[in-house]
């Protein structure tokens, strides 16, 4: 007879786990836990807290997900990891739930986390991004999908990073990336159109050439964000300009941290 759960494992009578579920050797799995179909729970896995699981993902051996967050403000309240379908979850990740009563750290769907990556409490990860080896994610991180972080990045808390953005390894992270951008250095700065990764995901010529036109009026231009920004209202009107756009004036205008700077700083971002 084939067993899907090694006889090793620890799983709490109160777990809800899907019959297709498989677990490995000496895997530990809490009372309010809950797993979707078809998913592959590996060798020395610890799941607890109230986490929820979807469909389809595989969680490769020493993952810890859902155990208590990092932060000295938490006071033992229930909060939330909910993970989406089709997720690859490599050794050694770590995954906190939230801090304060009712909130979550979401992971969605066709994410790939690396080894030894880790997603600090409150943290949103939207669809199909790739964090790479070692990356540390603090808490209130939000990654729009489609983003690519490379290996032993940091990221501050409150950070918001765009979608289809790609930022090089060892970078320090400490405002928010705009999207289809690359992001590199030390300090960081804003280098180029990430070119590469648009194509990759089915952006058409018309798309990029929008695309370059808004770079070098953010980046190239020497206007003031605030000008450069008026001139953007200025091209023909496209889902992707309007996101960039919005995307910008929210990280100006809101309490989070300010904008990377381009390679080449307006004045008006080097007072960020």
């Amino acid at each position: 007879m084939i067993t899907l759960i090694h006889p090793t494992a620890v799983i709490h009578p109160k777990a809800q786990l899907h019959p297709s579920v498989q677990v490995g050797a000496y895997a530990v799995i809490g009372e309010n836990v809950k797993v979707g179909r078809d998913t592959t729970i590996g060798p020395h896995v610890v799941i607890e807290g109230w986490t929820e699981i979807g469909d389809r993902n595989q969680i490769f051996p020493g993952a810890v997900i859902g155990t208590e967050p990092q932060d000295l403000k938490y006071t033992g309240a229930k909060t939330f990891v909910k993970i989406g379908n089709d997720n690859l979850i490599r050794e050694y990740v770590t995954i906190n739930r939230a801090t304060d009563e009712g909130q979550a750290t979401i992971l969605g769907n066709q994410n790939l986390l690396m080894a030894y990556s880790h997603l600090a409490h409150n943290c949103v990860i939207e669809n199909q991004v790739i964090i790479a080896n070692s990356v540390a994610l603090a808490g209130y991180v939000h990654i729009e999908s489609q983003a690519r972080i490379s290996g032993l990045v940091g990221v501050h808390q409150f950070v918001h990073i765009g979608k289809l953005a790609m930022i090089a390894g060892l970078t320090r992270i400490v405002q928010d990336v705009p999207p289809f951008m690359i992001v590199e250095g030390t300090p960081p700065k804003v280098r180029s159109l990430n070119t590469i990764g648009l194509k990759r995901a089915g952006f058409t010529p018309e798309d990029l050439v929008l695309l370059k036109k808004a770079f070098r009026i953010l980046y190239r231009s020497g206007y003031r964000l605030e000008e450069a920004l008026q001139q953007l209202e200025l091209l023909p009107a496209h889902p992707n300009l309007q996101h960039l756009s919005r995307f910008m004036r929210s990280a100006i205008t809101s309490d989070r941290r300010g904008l990377v700077p381009g390679k080449r700083s307006l004045s008006h971002l080097e007072e960020m």
